[in-house]
């Protein structure tokens, strides 16, 4: 069954637009996990304006389920991340002023880097995804870099899925049957919500685990996070 893991940026972007510990990240990583997310998903910034990277040292002996780091694999980053050992790190190719991910790696062009980033994280223990854009040839590029999976960035489906799911859908599932075909796992995130979800792993059942944080913080202010929680596992359960 696909894995629900909750990215909590947003919560930590609440606390520090006031400043204290209001709300409390590490409770809210623990919340979820009660709650029953699979996993629990950070996504430090080099300008710090959400998940810190003291936060991400705190969260780590707390997390009973699994731990993702995301981020781009510049040297802070990797220190972090090897010294942390979470269960994966998610490499995402983001600048440091863009507002949040806006595009998955070139993994032919960025071949040769990602392969080295790739060995020093597996080497220390640590299943490697790489984000990319649903393009069956940056889905081969990344097994070629080695990496164990990939995220396929969900952007373009979430947008185009009102106006007719099918063709949203149809680039990723033929780059998730890339994924397959190279022998990758297969996680997805951005902007999956209540709405479009359940179509998305109904057509790609062998989806490992969904990445979603926004929407689930967004919903939560009018359902509650426990009860948001609950209907997103419901919708990943939908047959």
């Amino acid at each position: 069954m696909t894995r629900l893991s909750v990215n909590i940026n947003k919560i930590a972007t609440l606390r520090n637009a006031r400043g204290g510990n209001m709300p409390d990240v590490c409770k809210a990583a623990l919340d979820c996990e009660r709650f029953g997310a699979q996993g629990i998903t950070v996504h430090p910034r080099p300008d710090q304006r959400h998940i810190r990277y003291s936060d991400v040292l705190t969260i780590r002996p707390l997390i009973t389920t699994e731990f993702n780091i995301e981020g781009n694999p510049v040297p802070e980053f990797r220190e972090l991340v090897n010294r942390v050992k979470p269960d994966q790190v998610t490499l995402v190719p983001d600048a440091e002023n863009v507002i949040t991910s806006n595009a998955g790696w070139d993994t032919v062009q960025n071949r040769e880097f990602l392969s080295a980033v790739c060995k020093e994280f597996k080497d220390n223990g640590i299943r490697v995804s790489i984000f990319v854009n649903p393009d069956p040839e940056m889905v081969k590029g990344a097994a070629q870099c080695g990496a164990d999976r990939v995220e396929l960035y969900t952007e373009a489906y979430a947008s185009r899925f009102a106006r007719g799911p099918q063709a949203a859908v149809e680039p990723y599932l033929k780059a998730a049957l890339a994924a397959k075909e190279c022998g990758l796992g297969l996680n997805a995130g951005h902007d999956l919500n209540l709405d479009n979800l359940a179509f998305f792993i109904r057509t790609i059942p062998w989806t490992d685990e969904v990445s979603i944080g926004h929407a689930i913080i967004c919903d939560a202010l009018y359902m509650g996070l426990e009860r948001t929680i609950a209907a997103y596992l419901a919708e990943i359960q939908k047959k």
